[in-house]
């Protein structure tokens, strides 16, 4: 799988096997290596989804922070275990990684479904997670709206028959190009041949049908809006204007829900669904932008400083 140059892959053991995460090698990075703030980097779900999603982007920050970024279970070069996935075991799976890499927390950076399941990992274990970078973060049954209804996902529970869509719709060439510029770019240009290779080779992983079949099915799913409000790590929201199926409307009203805890809305215009590999340099921008703001406003829950 794509590393970016500087960085090694290590892993960790967590209940669900071994996860694979990129780190950056202390030859190449000495002074961040051992940075006492860490950065954690969380790829979304989709066909041939990993930490190649960040790749673009973590190089950014590896001189001033130590800086990871993991494959989840089931995606990249982390362990495939043949399962239907469930939200829980993703919520599971995030914490030990963080208790075992970042128990004396993190800010964490996170994408779509998985930025939205950050939010329940935060709720739950605030002392593992310092503040929160949540691109598109969706549940993808968001006030009520129930994914899971929709045509494909009918499909998908078909025995057998999901297994052959996956082979030759999904794991393929033109299957992941097709969702890249479809689903995830808002400019089709700009998906390049190493990315259509990238999420390929991580999509046809052996029992990497089964984390995205769990995800297309929307057994992942859950309504992020009722988990909002319980939310008090502080957190920055960045939102692709021509993102599909999570319009801005939908991330102005989950923001809405706690705007004490989410201190900034930004959104990309022209941008889909990630940022991060669309339009790398702004996205980068954008995080060293809100950095200091979200450490400063963690700090001041402590009672050090007050951000309005």
């Amino acid at each position: 799988m794509f590393i970016a140059p500087g960085f090694e892959q290590r892993s960790t053991v967590i209940d669900l096997g071994t996860i694979a995460y990129a780190a950056p090698q202390p030859e190449f990075w000495p002074v961040a290596v051992h940075s006492d703030q860490t950065l954690v980097f969380w790829h979304g779900f989709g066909g041939g989804s990993s930490s190649y999603e960040w790749s673009k982007v973590y190089p950014a920050f590896a001189t001033d922070y130590r800086v990871l970024a993991p494959d989840l279970p089931g995606w990249g070069n982390s362990d495939h275990p043949e399962r239907d996935y469930q939200v829980e075991d993703y919520e599971t799976a995030i914490a030990q990684f963080l208790q075992a890499l970042t128990p004396e927390g993190a800010v964490v950076i996170a994408s779509a479904l998985t930025a939205a399941m950050m939010v329940r990992v935060a709720i739950a274990h605030p002392e593992l997670v310092k503040g929160l970078i949540l691109v598109t973060p969706a549940g993808l049954s968001d006030f009520g709206k129930d994914f899971r209804q929709g045509f494909l996902p009918q499909i998908l529970r078909v025995p057998f028959l999901d297994q052959v869509l996956y082979q030759m719709a999904i794991a393929t060439s033109a299957g992941i190009r097709a969702f890249l510029t479809e689903r995830q770019f808002a400019n089709a240009d700009l998906v390049s041949s190493e990315m259509v290779s990238a999420y390929l080779e991580s999509a046809t992983q052996p029992n990497a049908e089964f984390a995205a079949l769990s995800f297309v099915r929307g057994d992942l799913c859950f309504d992020l809006a009722e988990w909002m409000p319980q939310l008090a790590v502080p957190t920055a929201m960045l939102w692709g204007a021509a993102a599909q199926f999570t319009d801005v409307d939908l991330g102005k009203r989950l923001a809405a829900l706690n705007p004490n805890v989410v201190k900034r809305f930004e959104v990309l215009d022209n941008v889909g669904l990630t940022p991060q590999l669309e339009q790398p340099s702004v996205t980068i921008a954008l995080i060293q932008k809100l950095l200091p703001m979200l450490m400063a406003a963690s700090g001041s829950a402590d009672g050090e400083l007050s951000i309005c």
